[in-house]
């Protein structure tokens, strides 16, 4: 059985946005509307198997074929769509990192792999420290994003230092910096999102509440006006 958590009774695997590596991209080749996608990795392969489930640049995606220092996953049209994977070209370097398991800390956020969006990469300013990285996003999502709250920016776990209706920052730490892509973006680049999986839910919830408490308000109306 593949190892996942059960979170709101479905099953779902779960990563923390903490990159284990950054992998290049080796070859990419079309399938149908789709692209099939081999990936070089050091790291992670050790352990790595078909149907385990990989984050690549914040998309999860399911491992297809693992042969030596390289494997495979098919993206298809759906993914192309709501991701950059259709931007990937030979030799990207992508971040990493393998599902949770149940005796691994948490030490990032609750992460679905499930993009919700695209950002384009603002500016990019550094500091005596840290980098300030400035995203803009469809003005849609700005519900789901809250000053100091979590945020997934290409696979990597980050805490979001200012917002307005459609951009948003984040610091980037040294360590965080050298160890994933982000040292390489660049401005008008493209991102991909996803935002508090905590939020969307309670979102969701009370939007279903809402929808419920009217229906029966109205069906008390109608109950009463025949009297």
């Amino acid at each position: 059985m593949r190892r996942g958590f059960f979170l709101f009774d479905s099953f779902v695997f779960m990563f923390t946005g903490l990159i284990e590596e950054v992998g290049e991209i080796n070859n990419i080749t079309s399938i149908g509307g789709g692209y099939k996608i081999s990936i070089k990795a050091n790291h992670i392969i050790d352990d790595l198997a078909v149907d385990d489930s990989v984050s690549i640049n914040g998309a999860c995606q399911t491992v297809v074929q693992v042969k030596g220092n390289i494997f495979e996953v098919e993206a298809v049209e759906e993914t192309l769509r709501k991701t950059t994977l259709g931007n990937f070209r030979s030799g990207k370097k992508v971040n990493l990192e393998r599902a949770l398991t149940l005796n691994k800390r948490l030490g990032g956020h609750l992460v679905l792999g499930h993009v919700d969006c695209v950002g384009t990469v603002q500016s990019i300013q550094p500091e005596r420290t840290g980098v300030l990285i400035k995203i803009k996003y469809p003005p849609e999502f700005s519900r789901y994003v809250i000053n100091s709250g979590s945020i997934c920016l290409d696979g990597v776990s980050l805490t979001t230092a200012r917002n307005g209706n459609d951009w948003f920052l984040v610091s980037i730490i040294p360590h965080t910096w050298n160890k994933t892509t982000l040292y390489s973006l660049k401005i008008g680049e493209k991102v991909n999102l996803e935002f508090d999986v905590l939020g969307k839910y309670i979102e969701k919830l009370i939007h279903s509440n809402q929808i419920s408490q009217q229906k029966n308000e109205d069906l008390w109306k109608e109950f009463l006006s025949d009297y």
